[in-house]
């Protein structure tokens, strides 16, 4: 059952049992003459209203947001909840007066008999049941207007007590109790009002549900990549946690790793909540175990610019940077040049005007959309050369080997083994000793692609 359906049934099911009851209490208090029982007749004919109110706005409150609303509409069952408790206190108030007025004049008690009894300990069973189903139901959708009538279900159990107690002093010869019970049970309605009005007045001044900002930091600290949450605020709309969270991710990550950890944040939050909407706002930062190769890529990441072979020496006194500088082979020298200065001036920046810069420039590689395979003699040839290149070394096993045609020459990609042991050095100045071997042999290979692994288990 879905939780629109939930809400909507359970609030249809209170206004048949509301209408029915307040009517029985109505005939029987007028019957008898007792003001306490038609107090509570009263009372659950304000009930009746506010069911009446709940499931309407039940029934508004779970539509999605619209252009209108961009939150949603669950803040109608506020607004409810308000008129409902405006309702009590006009009612707790009448109540008051016409009870001060009847132990004033002295009225007659009641006319006593088994039949009020009867319809109270009724009232009693039937109002625990649905106080029972509202506030399961309020509890599993989040449901501020559910909430508010089984609050008001369970005051009518109260207040039929009262009425008991009330009928039974009048029984024996106390006129005064059936007035008294009356007063008990405007004073009730008026706590019960009191309650209801500072739960609601809280919820539509957005105030944080009690624990749900520390509930909610904890959850997004938890996710992986999440250095600390910086700010964070929670209010709810209906049965909605809207939140809001600045949080502290490494800058050094890149867009689509940001997006993930806003994804696992919003997950996050879902499994703390359940119904959540998160806006997560990442702000990145510089952490402490970040390092000059680390610093120098975040620096031409900003900047746009493809660097590469960023080398760090420190001497001391001075440090020392090597880079790679990748720009379009078509662009002027002069132009390349100021690229590579501002890529300078912004390291000096970062790390002081006295560090050593060389920034060695070389045309980015152009996009080849347009190739073909060779000639399978052609491979041949190729997987032959590269076989004989690595004969005696500690590079074997050259296997798939794929050349491609394209405009600017031959792309030659193969596979190779080595020892597991061999560091990442050592094997690519193996690997490259190869590759510079087949491009002098073979001047129409315009790039050679070796992918190294270690042998097979």
């Amino acid at each position: 059952m879905t939780s629109q359906h939930s809400k909507t049934s359970v609030a249809a099911i209170s206004i048949f049992a509301s209408g029915g009851m307040a009517a029985a209490k109505f005939a029987v208090g007028i019957a008898i003459g007792s003001l306490a029982l038609i107090s509570e007749a009263l009372h659950s004919s304000v009930d009746l209203i506010a069911t009446i109110i709940t499931w309407a706005v039940v029934r508004v409150s779970d539509k999605p947001a619209d252009e209108e609303h961009h939150y949603g509409h669950g803040k109608l069952e506020s607004i409810s909840a308000l008129g409902v408790t405006a309702l009590l206190y006009v009612l707790a108030g009448g109540i008051l007066v016409e009870a001060y007025s009847r132990l004033r004049e002295g009225t007659p008690p009641p006319t006593i008999s088994a039949v009020p009894f009867v319809v109270l300990v009724i009232d009693i069973v039937v109002n625990l049941w649905r106080a029972r189903a509202l506030h399961r139901a309020a509890r599993e959708t989040r449901s501020q207007a559910l909430a508010a009538d089984a609050l008001h279900f369970a005051s009518d159990v109260m207040g039929s007590f009262a009425v008991i107690v009330g009928l039974m002093l009048a029984a024996l010869g106390y006129w005064w109790g059936d007035a008294a019970a009356a007063a008990a049970v405007a004073v009730m309605i008026a706590l019960l009002g009191l309650r209801m009005a500072g739960s609601t007045v809280q919820t539509l001044v957005d105030r944080a549900p009690e624990g749900a900002q520390e509930q909610a930091t904890a959850a997004i600290r938890g996710v992986p990549g999440v250095i600390d949450v910086e700010r964070l605020r929670v209010r709810m709309v209906g049965a909605t946690y809207f939140i809001d969270t600045i949080a502290k991710v490494p800058r050094t990550y890149p867009i689509d790793r940001v997006e993930e950890i806003k994804r696992n944040a919003q997950a996050a939050v879902t499994k703390a909540f359940g119904d959540t909407d998160l806006t997560f706002t990442a702000v990145p930062v510089a952490r402490d175990n970040e390092t000059v190769r680390d610093r120098i890529m975040v620096i031409a990441r900003n900047s746009g610019l493809a660097i590469h072979h960023v080398t760090v020496y420190d001497l001391g006194a001075k440090l020392i940077v090597g880079i790679d500088l990748e720009v379009d082979g078509e662009m002027a020298l002069d132009a390349a040049h100021d690229v590579a200065n501002t890529l300078e001036r912004n390291i000096q920046e970062e790390f002081g005007a006295d560090v050593e810069i060389d920034v060695h420039i070389e045309p980015l590689e152009p996009e080849l959309p347009f190739g073909v395979d060779a000639a399978p003699e052609r491979v041949q040839t190729i997987a032959a050369a590269l076989t004989e290149y690595a004969a005696g070394g500690d590079i074997h096993d050259i296997h798939n080997v794929r050349v491609r045609n394209t405009d600017a020459g031959e792309i030659v990609n193969f596979h190779c083994r080595a020892t597991p042991s061999m560091s990442v050095i050592r094997v690519h100045e193996h690997v490259d000793a190869i590759e510079r071997a087949l491009r002098r042999a073979f001047p129409t290979v315009k790039r050679v692609i070796s992918h190294a692994e270690p042998p097979r288990a």
